[in-house]
């Protein structure tokens, strides 16, 4: 017994090592065989990041998973991917993987999130095309080394696409979840299947389905040696539209035979409101419907490269109705009678037949019919519409947000007759449409528009080439406006999009920029909220017009506009103003110039001519104006100015003023100066006692600047003052910072008693000389510094004075000069007398001095009588 129970010890030990050493011995098999199957049967790049293998949690079976699973395509679709999943699953019985020369067989497979791009080419070639053809007879006595001999599979969170590039159909499917449960080894079966998608459907410029929900339960049945699948017990769910089906598919060797029917279970209305997704209205439960709607088709033939199954379908109702249990109307008299048809198996002869629709809301009435054949080559479209509709009533029938809050009275009759091919080409005159469109009343409330926006009437004339806007009169906030004008290519923007070209005359009362602004939206964070404002306007780039504007009245922020008129151009996301006048701040201004959105930050170029403005209000309002000339905020005047500048726009469409750049020529009509409304001027007034800026001569005054990376720089100009002649130069930032110096030539007689006493004892002649003072001005707006060099000018001219005059005394002699000096000496001290603010002076001492010693004494005396015995200054005045 012990040595059966050793026995037994020893085995069992194995076999743990065996399931142990299992996912390292065998995972680069499983890998290499994944490969080498893909290799040698596809004409594509297969790759993945890695694999796992493992056998504890699935014992008796092996698990493997591949991660990040590629497939690319060679020539013609060089690059694309064709197939990729975030993970594919494989599950195999363990003893699978002991076999060598024999297949082995995969039971069960998953893949997650996985993206299927089917693609053919204009010229037929097709992306999934990647099957290699071995050759038979090096083959016959060979098999694949990888099988599948399904129990289950599962497709989880995928999509789905096929795009035909010839016919312009795309087909996906979204959010695929699918799983089939059957057995996959014998010759026939049952396979038990739960699918749901969001599917769309696109051809050639229509949307047939978008995104609608697809829900399908079905058991098919299977027979593998005669490759026929068909529909034993299935319900689909469209949206939430049941429908039951029957019939088979048949995979040939030369094409694909299909033949099934459709229908829904009942002919109950509500089968019509299911057909609606559910985002855009309310639960049908608790609808009250009359009146029938059956949906029921056909297809039958053959798949191939020429064929397609021919089909039919219908949709009918008669004398239907419906209404919601909360909802004070309902939807009335409802006929549809509709059928989608291919009767020769060729895509381009399916046609579209709407030959009645028409509903009844109290007594207005809508009808509609419309036929479009040659669906997939060169569509042509021939339809009617006649009605009139209550808006407001729409609200009270159906529970849509895209009919809420809706007013007025719409009044439609129109005939069209038109082919795609004549839109694409632009031959409008190859279309037929005529009729009248007109709308009253109409109010839409969006939370995308600051106000309601109300339409009193609106009324459209429809030509074969262009709509005529007989009358358009509305009014948003405080913004009232008309219109006419016409529409050159609206079939081509609906149908081609082409952009909207057309010609219209604007007339506005009072035109308020603000009412199309978007508005600001609340931003919750944690305790705080916070306002933040929508993206910036942009102007569509589907117009492409030309609109001539008058306006009474144009209210910007602050700023009142009056009489504008001019002409505006809008094409490729660019607003061009021409010839734009308007009155503001009691003159007239002239404007050209464009605004473009096309890029991530607006731009903009102004050329503007202001003429009689006044100062006061222009610089107070105008944040552009106070950065440019901030000290003009203390003239109160009227200025003539050009100015062309160009930069980017914020969000508001306000100039962002560090981008500005341009040029500025100005002119002042006279003016007066307040100098309490500037710190700089006060700051000068006490920097300079002998000028007073209230009297500084601005009229007429001209003076050119031009800015750029937020900094003013100014062309020197002169300003006067009585007679002080003042030079300018230097510039400021758009921060306030200041960066200026003024040259003010300073007569003497400005510079006090005792120079002018000099001046005249030692040179007569020079009693009207000026002399040059320097001040630099710097800090702000709000605190400026001004530092000038007045001392160090009257010490220079003292002192030439005194070395001109003692090369006259020494020329002229002794005798005389002492003469002379003496004399002057007795006139400037006043025969001896103490005067206020003179400089008393020892005659005693000065007579026995030399005469060229005297002179210099009697400057330095007039120095210190001018500025004080103070202690020694740095040449500059603060």
């Amino acid at each position: 017994m012990k040595k059966i129970f050793k026995i037994l010890a020893i085995i069992l030990a194995l076999l743990i090592i065996a399931i142990i050493s299992i996912p390292f011995v065998f995972q680069d098999k499983i890998i290499d065989l994944i490969k080498e199957t893909a290799n040698k049967n596809i004409n594509a790049k297969l790759d993945f990041k890695d694999a796992d293998l493992t056998v504890w949690s699935s014992y008796p079976n092996a698990e493997v998973s591949l991660n990040k699973v590629s497939v690319i395509n060679k020539a013609p679709f060089e690059g694309d991917t064709l197939f990729f999943a975030n993970t594919i699953d494989l599950k195999l019985p363990i003893w699978q993987l002991f076999k060598k020369n024999e297949d082995i067989s995969i039971t069960s497979f998953a893949i997650d999130s996985a993206n299927i791009a089917i693609k053919v080419d204009k010229d037929g070639n097709a992306n999934y095309d990647i099957a290699i053809d071995n050759n038979e007879d090096k083959n016959k006595n060979q098999s694949d080394p990888l099988q599948l001999n399904l129990d289950d599979y599962k497709i989880i969170n995928s999509n789905i696409s096929y795009q035909d590039v010839a016919s312009k159909m795309l087909f996906e499917l979204s959010g695929l979840n699918h799983s089939g449960k059957g057995n996959f080894s014998s010759e026939t079966s049952e396979l038990k299947t739960n699918s749901s998608a969001l599917v769309s459907f696109h051809m050639d410029s229509v949307d047939y389905l978008n995104k609608h929900s697809i829900v399908l339960d079905a058991i098919i049945g299977m027979d593998f040696k005669e490759s026929k699948y068909s529909f034993l017990e299935n319900k689909a769910l469209v949206n939430q539209l049941p429908l039951v089906f029957d019939g088979f598919i048949q995979l040939n060797e030369e094409n694909k035979e299909v033949k099934i029917t459709f229908k829904t279970p009942s002919s109950d209305f509500k089968n019509f409101l299911a057909l609606i997704p559910k985002q855009y209205s309310k639960s049908i439960e608790g609808v009250k419907t009359t009146g029938n709607f059956d949906v029921k088709g056909t297809v039958e033939g053959i798949i191939n490269e020429v064929y397609i199954p021919k089909f039919n379908v219908a949709i009918n109702s008669k004398n239907a109705s419906f209404k919601y249990p909360d909802l004070p109307k309902s939807l009335e008299s409802i006929h549809i009678n509709t059928q989608i048809t291919n009767t020769t198996g060729l895509v381009k002869d399916t046609y579209v037949l709407i030959d009645t629709l028409s509903f009844r809301i109290d007594k207005e009435v809508f009808n509609a019919n419309a036929k479009l054949v040659d669906i997939t080559e060169n569509m042509k479209v021939t339809a009617h519409i006649n009605g009139n509709i209550n808006l407001a009533n729409l609200e009270k029938v159906y529970p849509a947000e895209a009919v809420k809050d809706l007013k007025g009275l719409l009044s439609i009759k129109a005939d069209t007759k038109f082919d795609m091919l004549s839109i694409e080409k632009e031959q409008y005159e190859n279309t037929k449409t005529s009729g009248v469109f007109k709308l009253s009343n109409f109010e839409y409330v969006s939370e995308e528009l600051s106000h309601p926006l109300k339409i009193n009437k609106a009324g459209l004339t429809l030509n074969p080439k262009t709509v005529k806007l007989n009358s358009f009169d509305a009014k948003l906030g405080k913004t009232d406006f008309k219109a006419t004008g016409a529409i050159d290519n609206l079939l081509g923007f609906m149908f081609n999009d082409e952009n909207i070209e057309g010609k219209f005359n604007i007339v506005s009362n009072t035109f308020a920029v603000n009412d199309f602004m978007m508005a600001e939206v609340e931003q919750k964070n944690d305790s705080t909220t916070v306002k933040t404002q929508e993206e910036s306007i942009k102007i569509p780039s589907f117009l492409d017009c030309t609109i001539t504007a008058k306006a009474n009245t144009v209210l910007y922020d602050d700023i009142t506009l009056k009489n504008v008129s001019g002409t505006l151009f809008i094409k490729d996301e660019k607003a061009i103003l021409k010839n734009m006048k308007s009155n503001i701040f009691n003159g007239a201004l002239g404007f050209n110039g464009s605004v473009s959105t096309k890029e991530k930050t607006p731009t903009f170029t102004m050329d503007l001519d202001a003429k009689n403005f006044n100062i006061g209000q222009s610089f107070k309002v105008l944040d552009l104006f106070k950065a440019i000339a901030p000290i003009a905020n203390a003239i109160d005047g009227k200025i003539n100015s050009k100015i062309s500048l160009s930069g980017n726009l914020n969000s508001d469409f306000t100039p962002d003023l560090n981008s500005l750049t341009g040029d500025l020529l100005a002119q002042l009509m006279g003016s007066k100066i307040a100098i309490e409304q500037s710190p700089l001027l006060q700051k000068l007034e006490s920097n300079l006692k002998f000028l007073d800026p209230k009297k500084l001569k601005l009229k007429n005054l001209k003076s050119a600047l031009s800015f750029k990376d937020g900094k003013v720089v100014v062309k020197p100009f002169s300003l006067h003052y009585e007679d002080i002649k003042i030079d300018i130069s230097g510039g400021h930032g758009f921060d306030n910072t200041l960066g200026y110096k003024a040259v003010i030539n300073v007569p003497v007689k400005y510079l006090g008693k005792e120079v002018n006493q000099l001046i005249a004892k030692i040179d007569k002649t020079q009693t009207n000389l000026k002399i040059p003072v320097n001040a630099l001005i710097s800090g702000s707006l709000k605190s400026p510094t001004i530092k000038t060099d007045l001392k160090t000018a009257v010490t220079d001219l003292t002192k030439q004075l005194v070395a001109k005059q003692k090369d006259k005394l020494i020329k002229e002699g002794k005798d005389k000069v002492e003469e002379e000096v003496t004399d002057a000496l007795k006139d400037l001290i006043g025969g001896g007398k103490k005067e206020k603010d003179s400089t008393v002076v020892d005659t005693t001492t000065v007579k026995t001095k030399k005469p060229v010693e005297e002179v210099e004494d009697l400057a330095k005396d007039v120095l210190n009588g001018l500025f004080g015995k103070k202690k020694k200054k740095k040449d500059t005045v603060n």
